[in-house]
């Protein structure tokens, strides 16, 4: 189980240091930003990623970060827990303004871990869709 742990670890490092879009210094939002999910457990080796989505009410801060990332994760998580009965899932977001940067980063990413297959990947259903979260 060390070894999902270590993946698990290296898969949230990849989201940290993979950046989507980093912006210059006086930019304003730019809204419509493709959206991916991705859902992991320490207990099981089982990933699931959602399809590429593109929420046109979905914003990009003027440093780069996704607005409201953490409610996408939760929107995921709470699917995942409540439809699928799966829980204890880590969730995160893969976002960019353009698709095909998105998809490739997918492609790289789903690349590593069917190469070393101790994980295996999903889709979730397509069902589920991202919506504009509540923001205070």
């Amino acid at each position: 189980n060390m070894r999902y742990t270590k993946l698990l670890c290296l898969l949230m490092l990849l989201v940290i240091a993979i950046p989507s879009g980093a912006k210059k210094k006086g930019d304003k939002k730019k809204y419509g930003v493709f959206l991916v999910g991705a859902s992991a457990s320490f207990s099981d080796s089982l990933v699931y990623i959602t399809d590429i989505q593109f929420l046109d009410s979905a914003s990009v801060s003027d440093k780069g970060l996704l607005e409201g990332r953490a409610q996408y994760s939760m929107q995921l998580k709470d699917y995942l827990e409540g439809k699928k009965g799966m829980k204890d899932r880590t969730c995160f977001m893969f976002f960019s303004e353009k698709k095909n940067k998105l998809e490739k980063q997918l492609k790289k990413l789903r690349a590593k871990y069917e190469k070393g297959g101790t994980l295996t990947l999903k889709t979730v259903d397509s069902d589920f869709k991202f919506t504009k979260p509540e923001m205070e």
